[in-house]
């Protein structure tokens, strides 16, 4: 048994990868799923289809692995995070659609709690703020708009989980309902000092406790998938969400390291140790891992469109064929037309944290073409990434001065795009390294599970598996950097004063 399956659940795609016992991945499995958008601000995902990708691709990567499900040590699993759903305890039957993270339904709950001097105690028990993106105000809109779901609660008929917690809640057949220290942290409901479920928290979001999953070490017991499922019964040793799994995935495991994740979203994480650090810029305070009931903390902020936007260019437009044609038509930009895209189709996150922002192009003329607006969706994550770092650098102090050149390790898979990480490195001016295994999500859960199971060693020794495949280094000139960012200042400027005046 020197097999691990990591499930690797996104926002747009299910993946299941195979690891062998040196680290290596063995077959990779991906389904994608519908996105619902029933109005705008809303995005949901139907339950059964985050269960049945699941499903699909772990039968698929061991069938690619050529390796029976008794082979397998252990499953770990790592997912999208504040993504939220209600089900039945007795039927498992989900209440309605889970809500996204991206969701911004809840937009004016979180002001109004805001305006009632509420997020100074919110922010000091969670380490985040008060918007939509974490899941206590998603509940507390189920609970109130779903029929009769408030009273169930109450008599403890209903369970809550991120979706961590629900797939385990299936793989288990319903005799597992928990959650790892990460996810818990996402929800505005977990202190992350006490690490425990908060009850003034639970009062203020008026979310009955009887909902709330068991929080557990994000490696350790998780019960065991259930046989009927893939063959044979398989202990679950891992939990973590998506960009705490890609923290240790890229082994940045030392106070002072830094991982950004492309994906849809973009997620720089900083490691600060076991102190959590408070954030002076609006970023936010969050649980890297867990173990051995001893936690650590990150520095984290958040870009809600990423990879998203690249889709929206090649879906809702129709002006590339594929993702990876946007770097060939950034390449052949003019470089006379500079054209900048603020991607706010779902507001703004980390440090401006605006749901009401929206989408901005400025800088348009009539010689703009395709290849203009790709490279401005491109040169968006860079851009965006250089507030965020910025903010957290200012955080934190003597540990973001690691070097005058610090550098940063990327995932994700914008990552594959060696136009948009050279642009990376010239506007951060910072070395940015991209490992040879990309989906360091998954490997970061199965290193954990890996270790539970024995089959690897313990994290101190997870650097090993790391492996570089190409380091980018700053080319851009100073003065040629500063102008093209007080050109992306000025978009931005644009867009939240747009914002304002909706």
């Amino acid at each position: 048994m020197q097999y691990i399956l990591a499930v690797d659940q996104g926002t747009t795609s299910t993946r299941t990868i195979i690891f062998g016992a040196d680290g290596t991945p063995l077959s990779v499995a991906q389904e994608e799923f519908r996105q619902i958008y029933p109005h705008p601000g809303w995005i949901e995902h139907d339950p059964s289809d985050i269960w049945q990708t699941t499903l699909t691709t772990m039968r698929a990567a061991l069938h690619k692995a050529a390796v029976p499900a008794g082979d397998i040590a252990a499953i770990g699993i790592t997912n999208q995070r504040e993504t939220t759903l209600v089900w039945s305890r007795e039927t498992g039957e989900p209440i309605c659609n889970a809500i996204v993270w991206q969701d911004r339904r809840t937009a004016d709950l979180c002001a109004s709690l805001a305006a009632e001097g509420c997020e100074e105690m919110v922010t000091e028990r969670t380490g985040l703020l008060l918007d939509p993106y974490f899941s206590a105000t998603k509940i507390c809109w189920m609970l109130d708009n779903v029929p009769g779901a408030r009273a169930r609660a109450e008599k403890g008929e209903l369970a809550f989980g991120t979706v961590d917690t629900y797939l385990l809640w299936r793989l288990t057949n319903g005799q597992v309902h928990a959650t790892d220290a990460t996810n818990a942290s996402r929800t505005l409901l977990f202190n992350i000092r006490s690490g425990t479920w908060d009850e003034e928290l639970l009062r203020l979001f008026k979310v009955s406790p009887s909902l709330l999953p068991e929080v557990r070490d994000t490696a350790g017991e998780y019960g065991t998938a259930a046989a009927g499922h893939l063959g044979s019964k398989i202990a679950i040793l891992a939990v973590a969400g998506d960009q705490q799994a890609a923290l240790v995935g890229q082994a940045c495991l030392q106070p002072g390291m830094v991982k950004a994740t492309y994906g849809t979203g973009g997620f720089i994480l900083l490691n600060t140790g076991p102190t959590p650090v408070r954030s002076r810029h609006r970023l936010v305070t969050t649980i890297a891992y867990q173990w051995q009931g001893t936690r650590h903390y990150a520095l984290e902020g958040s870009i809600f469109v990423v990879g998203a936007a690249v889709k929206w260019l090649r879906d809702a437009l129709g002006i590339i064929a594929s993702s990876a044609n946007a770097g060939e038509l950034a390449a052949q930009a003019d470089p006379e037309q500079p054209i900048y895209f603020v991607p706010a189709f779902s507001g703004l996150g980390a440090p401006y944290w605006n749901p009401s922002a929206r989408g901005t192009i400025t800088g348009l003329t009539l010689g703009t073409t395709r290849k203009e607006l790709a490279r401005a969706v491109l040169e968006s994550v860079g851009y965006q990434t250089r507030d965020l770092l910025q903010a957290m650098y200012a955080d934190a102090g003597e540990l973001g001065a690691r070097g005058s050149k610090p550098v940063i390790r990327v995932d994700g898979g914008m990552s594959a795009s060696d136009w948009t990480m050279q642009f990376l490195a010239d506007v951060l001016d910072v070395q940015v390294d991209r490992p040879t295994i990309r989906e360091t999500t998954a490997l970061g859960v199965a290193l954990l599970a890996g270790w539970q199971a024995g089959v690897y060693s313990a994290p101190d020794s997870f650097s090993r598996t790391w492996r570089l495949d190409r380091t980018f280094r700053p080319a851009m000139s100073d003065s040629d950097r500063r102008h093209r960012c007080e050109g992306w200042r000025d978009a931005m400027a644009r867009t939240l004063l747009g914002s304002a005046q909706l």
